[in-house]
């Protein structure tokens, strides 16, 4: 049976000419956290497939670390939902999902993020979170960075090219994707440090895979990225 993930034998987009400077890039992770990406987080199972395929969680990591290393800027978007997000009084079908799972809880703002919960970091990702020098912006609320302060942050660090990568593919990724383009950044997406939902609605990273060919400046895998941070 043929991938349907694999590139078109004859594409009829024209191929990628991006390059990166890193003194102006900087990798950005969507929703590194452990509802999405551990063994018993809320949408592990919806995401499985496809994450263990692409070697996701792995591939996160490798991202973190060669950024680290060539010493870019590097952002995460976290998501996070407090007692009084759940008071909303309409939402879409996938944001009525993830409160009706409690995917991402939080108590309350003022709180510390309880270890180990759904809406904490991957244990693994910490120690290049939490080091003092990633930025960690405020959460974004449905999908997209228009109500964190992730652009500020980027900008004021004189960002023009972003590496992007997390969870899910055609949720948060690409709503941080068309978001970041609209607003004049250059954006890579990682396609193997991402995953998606497969329900039977849809396969959630075919979708994404798609529109990511359409609209990125480069579709990137993270074996390439590794090799250009190291120059």
């Amino acid at each position: 049976m043929e991938n349907p993930y694999e590139d078109p034998k004859e594409p009829g987009l024209p191929a990628s000419d991006m390059e990166l400077h890193l003194s102006k890039t900087a990798l950005v992770v969507t929703d590194p956290q452990v509802d999405f990406l551990q063994e018993g987080g809320v949408a592990w199972d919806l995401v499985k497939k496809t994450a263990e395929e692409l070697n996701t969680v792995e591939n996160i990591e490798r991202l973190f670390k060669a950024a680290k290393e060539a010493d870019i800027v590097v952002a995460v978007s976290p998501h996070y939902y407090y007692q009084f997000d759940h008071k909303w009084k309409f939402a879409g079908a996938m944001e009525k999902w993830m409160h009706a799972n409690k995917m991402y809880d939080r108590e309350t703002p003022y709180a510390e993020l309880k270890e180990g919960s759904g809406a904490d970091f991957m244990p693994q990702y910490k120690k290049y979170i939490l080091d003092g020098k990633t930025i960690v912006p405020s959460p974004h609320k449905v999908y997209g960075p228009q109500q964190n302060d992730l652009v500020l942050q980027l900008q004021k660090r004189d960002v023009s090219q972003i590496i992007l990568a997390g969870m899910s593919a055609n949720l948060c990724v690409e709503s941080h994707l068309r978001e970041l383009l609209e607003r004049g950044f250059e954006v890579a997406v990682v396609r193997d440090a991402t995953a998606a939902a497969i329900i039977p609605e849809g396969d959630g990273y075919l979708a994404a895979l798609v529109n990511f060919r359409f609209l990125t400046s480069a579709l990137w895998w993270t074996d390439e990225v590794v090799e250009m941070l190291k120059k």
